[in-house]
């Protein structure tokens, strides 16, 4: 069963930073995209950033602040954040989009979520 394990949230205080790491495990599959999502209460979950081979997405909230990163040897992605603000402060979830050995078709990996708190 493939499983995505999230780590590196917590408490920051604004202009902080903080590393989200994210790994998947569970057998053999071929990843497309990997990404981080978040949602804050009373919002919807939205696109944080997302990478694909070399190619990366980043929301506008975010852009110039966060970097997205991925080992593919180790099946993990990053998520740096930097100049944190407190509007930052959701649940952030890890997704991946894989195609397990012997199917056809990808599909959507979810992780638990880990919490980030900025304070003013």
């Amino acid at each position: 069963q493939v499983q995505l394990v999230e780590s590196g949230g917590g408490l920051v205080q604004a202009g902080g930073s903080l590393r989200l790491s994210c790994a998947a495990s569970g057998g053999v599959f071929v990843i497309s995209t990997m990404g981080w999502y978040r949602q804050a209460p009373g919002n919807q979950r939205e696109l944080v950033a997302a990478i694909s081979g070399d190619n990366t997405n980043y929301a506008d909230s975010v852009r110039g602040r966060v970097t997205i990163s991925r080992d593919n040897a180790k099946n993990t992605v990053y998520l740096q954040m930097n100049s944190l603000k407190p509007e930052d402060t959701a649940v952030y979830y890890c997704n991946m989009r894989a195609r397990k050995s012997g199917r056809s078709y990808f599909t959507d990996y979810w992780g638990q979520g880990t919490q980030v708190t900025v304070s003013s």
